[in-house]
């Protein structure tokens, strides 16, 4: 007998915290801008709804294995075909790809450096772009570049795909509004944005006239969730917690739009008439998504020692080699300590994966003076590195007991790759002369003659 139908109680959508979005990693989404435009049991009929044009945007080679697979089909105004004719190369020779070997000309070092100011006149999204490091080879689909850049102007009739890799944004300073093919992405500082390679997409200032954050240019395979192994399935970054924008569209014909395509590591122009951010449907699991770094549900030691930094990972893309990554993004967010009789900050390494740090706000604990929202440092591979003396001191020789770290969000992109500073990055005033001495006040305690000792 069917249940009385004042008995039924439908869940409402949970629009405080995703209105405009769909939770989910990965998931196989469906989404439409207008009711009916989406196919309904095919992905390419003889006459798709709305006189739309069918086309499948794939992130992966068409026989990849179903688990890893990843394509969309985009239900669009005009195919994509029109937008490559009459395309002619330009320079932004401060948005580099690697390999960018020996053009630093510094000698070996840990790095730091100051933030950067943001210029009144740093432009739009293409032309604030300023690259930091790069490792592996663009043409080779391995490695990465890292940039940062600075944006006071809208993308108002321009748009932008990258074919060489995916972009991880990282917002430091200044809200912003990725309105991609797929949908419309806010982000602001503590947020970051995935933007899938091949997506086509214009940023926007969102309320802040000045904007400045860090972006890492992944040319190897898609960014992932890590594998939990012995966690099991909950806390790290949850798949539940990320969010993919629902369906959106422009229709602006008749108006002159710049297309510019990074392919190769080269720039390439062209002009249509119209706005290529004319998908009115579409459905797949290829799509760019935003994550709230303040719902990662970190995990750590609760009886001694520091952990690996390796279980603060976000995101991570690999490479040809099990257990090691193309890269990697870790954050090391507020959370509490409670390892007894141990040194709390990182330990003293040397590692065979390269680091480039960033600040988004507060304090980093191993770092307390001279790393600043903003600023960046590498630690390249196999080059020796951990906690300032002022850390080491105050770590070592203070009374332990529950401590929580709050007023800190710091993150890491780690790669297999040494990192090959840009020559840009390298004339930048703001790069630290002096960073090495952070450890040279660090004194030689040995005394054969004293196995416990309290700091003398």
């Amino acid at each position: 007998m069917d249940a009385p139908e004042e008995d039924i109680v439908i869940a409402r959508s949970r629009a405080r915290y995703n209105e405009g979005y769909m939770p989910g990693f990965g998931n196989d989404f469906e989404t439409e801008a207008i009711e009916g435009a989406l196919p309904i049991g095919q992905n390419s009929p003889q006459r798709c709804p709305y006189g739309l044009y069918a086309e499948q945007l794939s992130g992966t080679p068409f026989t990849a294995p179903r688990a890893s697979n990843e394509r969309t089909w985009l239900y669009r105004m005009r195919p994509s075909v029109r937008h490559i004719a009459r395309m002619r190369r330009i320079d932004l020779p401060l948005f580099r790809s690697a390999p960018t070997p020996d053009e630093s000309g510094l000698p070996l070092a840990p790095m730091r450096w100051d933030p950067a100011p943001i210029p009144e006149d740093a432009g739009t999204w293409l032309e604030g772009m300023r690259s930091i490091a790069t490792g592996g080879d663009v043409l080779t689909q391995t490695g990465f570049a890292i940039h940062t850049y600075a944006v006071t102007e809208s993308m108002e009739t321009e748009a932008f795909y990258n074919a060489d890799g995916e972009m991880l944004v990282v917002p430091e300073i200044g809200r912003l509004r990725f309105f991609t093919e797929m949908g419309v992405i806010d982000i602001a500082p503590g947020e970051i944005a995935v933007l899938p390679r091949g997506l086509k997409y214009k940023v926007l200032l969102n309320g802040d006239a000045k904007c400045r954050g860090y972006v890492c240019e992944n040319y190897g395979g898609a960014f992932s969730v890590p594998e939990r192994g012995p966690i099991g399935a909950n806390c790290l970054a949850n798949p539940r917690d990320f969010l993919t924008p629902v369906a959106a569209y422009e229709r602006r014909d008749g108006t002159c739009h710049g297309l510019t395509v990074k392919w190769c590591g080269q720039f390439h122009r062209c002009e249509i008439d119209h706005s290529p951010l004319d998908v009115v449907a579409w459905h797949g699991n290829y799509a760019p998504y935003k994550y709230n770094l303040r719902h990662y549900s970190p995990v750590g030691p609760i009886l001694n020692d520091h952990a690996d930094p390796s279980i603060f990972t976000v995101l991570t893309a690999p490479s040809g080699e099990p257990g090691t990554a193309n890269i990697d993004f870790v954050i090391f967010p507020p959370r509490w300590l409670v390892a007894e009789n141990s040194f709390r900050p990182p330990w003293y390494h040397m590692n065979i994966m390269s680091e480039f740090m960033g600040l988004i706000e507060g304090v980093y604990d191993a770092k307390p003076e001279g790393f600043v929202p903003g600023g960046m440092s590498i630690h390249n591979m196999m080059l020796p590195h951990g906690p300032d003396a002022e850390a080491f001191y105050k770590a070592s020789l203070k009374d332990l007991g529950p401590e929580r770290l709050t007023n800190t969000m710091a993150f890491m992109f780690e790669t297999r790759f040494p990192q090959q500073v840009t020559r840009h990055a390298a004339g930048l005033s703001t790069l630290q002369a002096g960073y090495p001495k952070v450890w040279a006040s660090l004194r030689n305690h040995f005394d054969p003659e004293r196995r416990d000792w309290r700091g003398e």
